[in-house]
């Protein structure tokens, strides 16, 4: 139980976290076609376990086919749920909405508030509403917590999310445009009172032009570490 927590930025939004009785849990799932995803980050070995925070698709465009291939543990809003199964997957799908929590191979998981948009474009191009966004707490199994924002602004109630679950890492925004940008989560890291950070969601598309380096700017004089992660980076934490 004094292992740590593995955590690899897959790129954008997505990251492969291994916990420290060696489950797999991914987040937002979009590898094979994320434009930043090095190529020895698309090889996964196995799965435990995938959270989705909203059904855009940058953010969840491979969940069955990776349910079909390694039969994880899904969780996500109950809109979603039901879109899975409506596709046929098979792996146990658990539907959640904000507040509510609940244990997943081992692991606590918490479904929190996001401010975005969500929907889930069709082969067609019908767009399916996919419920609203979310974010996610995640408690290992040596007590160490991770905030996933998912995509969203800042808004006030991160302060209780910071009260209520003091995670030890927040993983946020800073692309602008779509979600908040260096401004904006600078805010937020103060509103969580987290003292250690990855930024996401940024660089991938030339739209989003949020810098960790502007972040850190707006930072200065607060104690948060900006922990810069190259995608396929990985690193230990906890």
């Amino acid at each position: 139980m004094n292992k740590g927590v593995s955590l690899k930025f897959i790129g954008h939004s997505t990251f492969l976290i291994k916990s420290p009785e060696g489950k797999t849990v991914l987040i937002d799932p979009w590898i094979q076609g994320n434009p930043v995803c090095p190529e020895e980050a698309r090889i996964l070995d196995n799965l435990d376990l995938i959270l989705i925070t909203h059904g855009h698709g940058d953010h969840m465009p491979e969940a069955v086919d990776l349910a079909a291939k390694f039969d994880p543990a899904i969780a996500c809003n109950f809109e979603i749920s039901q879109w899975l199964q409506g596709k046929g997957v098979a792996s146990p799908v658990i539907g959640m909405n904000k507040g509510g929590t609940t244990e997943i191979e081992g692991l606590r998981v918490t479904m929190v508030d996001a401010r975005h948009s969500s929907s889930i474009t069709e082969a067609d191009g019908t767009i399916v509403y996919a419920g609203e966004p979310a974010g996610y707490i995640v408690e290992f199994e040596n007590g160490y917590r991770i905030y996933h924002a998912g995509d969203t602004c800042v808004f006030g109630d991160m302060k209780l999310i910071g009260e209520i679950y003091r995670p030890d890492l927040a993983l946020l925004p800073i692309g602008d445009h779509f979600t908040m940008g260096p401004l904006e989560a600078s805010w937020a890291c103060r509103l969580l009172d987290v003292k250690k950070m990855i930024p996401m969601h940024y660089a991938t598309f030339p739209v989003l032009t949020g810098t960790p380096e502007r972040l850190r700017e707006l930072l200065d004089g607060f104690d948060v570490e900006v922990i810069e992660l190259a995608p396929g980076q990985e690193i230990i934490m906890g």
